[in-house]
């Protein structure tokens, strides 16, 4: 807000401000016939002037696409506002497909290297289980011979006739 102070006299002093000091100056040009504006601030004044309109019209629009003072407008501005809502609806819908895909490429290969750790240590348990048992399964005459044999050559005869007679 602009402020002018203007000294009456010597011991009188007038403040004016906002608005008021723009038309009382405006006044004191034409009556005095001093040129207090140049052409730069003309335009200046006027570029301002032009901005704030801009303003003006932007917040407007933009309580339109807030759906807010719609009952103003005519049917084409409507059909303007619904395109542009459209147009930013299926931008976003991209969008989001877009970071949905970055996730599922990001899953897949956090699946993939997780299978590979898991068949690293699986290798390398497999790599300590046959070292030990390599050290278990050399022949120890002290111990019982079944239990020195491996799992998968014990036969269990299931069917009634191959059992033996006690």
């Amino acid at each position: 807000m602009a402020r002018l102070a203007t000294f009456l006299s010597l011991n009188s002093c007038i403040v004016l401000v906002g608005h008021r000091l723009s038309r009382i100056l405006e006044k004191y040009q034409t009556n005095s016939g001093k040129i207090l504006w140049d052409e730069k601030h003309k335009s200046l004044s006027a570029e301002i002037d032009r901005i704030k309109k801009e303003n003006d019209n932007m917040q407007i629009e933009l309580r339109h696409l807030k759906g807010e003072d719609l009952n103003s407008l005519q049917p084409k501005e409507l059909i303007m506002i619904e395109e542009a809502l459209d147009n930013g609806l299926t931008s976003l819908h991209e969008k989001q497909m877009e970071h949905y895909d970055r996730l599922v490429k990001h899953g897949k290969m956090l699946e993939d290297e997780n299978k590979l750790l898991a068949f690293k240590v699986h290798q390398h348990d497999i790599a300590l289980s046959g070292s030990m048992r390599d050290l278990e399964l050399g022949y120890h005459p002290d111990r019982d011979f079944a239990a020195q044999m491996p799992i998968t050559f014990r036969v269990q005869p299931s069917h009634p006739n191959l059992q033996e007679d006690s």
